[in-house]
């Protein structure tokens, strides 16, 4: 995670904060570590809920995911956190997107 910070930082994007979806360590929760919660959001519906809280309160221009994010995926979370869902590899300045940004990463393994 602090890779993909520096990463940001180098391209002139400001990380506002940082939250982690994490599964639990039940044998459910290990067996599933490699799968989303949700397809269509990647992530657990509250998280979703959480994430855009945090968009709200810090103003946040756009959520960065570590991973990887499907058209579909990009386009629920977009309307549901209410700015744009992109992953980091999308999270460049000719993305037209402002520098200040929301980092978000799903899983923590």
């Amino acid at each position: 995670m602090d890779a993909a910070v520096a990463d940001l930082a180098a391209e002139g994007i400001r990380v506002l904060g940082r939250l982690v979806q994490r599964r639990g360590v039940s044998d459910g929760g290990a067996r599933k570590m490699d799968m989303p919660y949700s397809s269509r959001t990647l992530i657990s519906h509250g998280k979703v809920r959480l994430v855009a809280a945090v968009c709200e309160e810090t103003g946040a221009d756009a959520v960065v995911f570590l991973a990887p994010l499907t058209e579909r995926q990009r386009r629920v979370l977009t309307q549901a956190l209410g700015c744009p869902a992109i992953s980091l590899q999308d999270a460049r300045p000719s993305a037209n997107f402002s520098p200040r940004v929301h980092e978000k990463f799903p899983t923590d393994q």
